[in-house]
């Protein structure tokens, strides 16, 4: 089974979303998490607003350090934006999407993120199949 892990810093907006879109797109055989470096302990609220919004529900997950999923390496790393502070990981591939942090922008700008991330987990997914 490969696996993919969505990381950033608070695990509370862009990694969950990106986790929630892998899950929607994703085909047997491919599992998706998420994760942070250091983790909030709750998914933004808007996040789930604005997901919900688009039919995606986050009810299901929870914010959660690197630490608690006892991983010794992954499939697929994707850093969501949080450069030096994403702790290391064996894994077969890195990508860095260098996606802004939502959390203080307008909901128009935060859809806009979501936006960006659907397209990208779209677009890996297709790659992986």
């Amino acid at each position: 089974m490969k696996t993919i892990l969505f990381l950033c810093v608070e695990n509370s907006c862009r990694s969950q979303i990106a986790e929630t879109f892998a899950k929607k797109y994703v085909l047997d055989g491919i599992k998706a998490m998420s994760a942070g470096s250091k983790p909030s302990g709750e998914i933004n609220p808007r996040a789930i607003e604005l997901m919900s919004e688009i039919g995606s529900d986050m009810a299901n997950q929870f914010s959660k350090s690197i630490d608690e999923l006892k991983l010794t390496r992954v499939d697929y790393l994707i850093s969501m934006g949080c450069g030096d502070s994403c702790p290391y990981l064996k894994a077969e591939t890195r990508i860095e999407w260098d996606i802004p942090d939502p959390k203080n922008l307008t909901k128009a700008e935060f859809r806009e993120v979501i936006e960006q991330i659907e397209e990208k987990v779209e677009n890996l997914i297709q790659k992986l199949i």
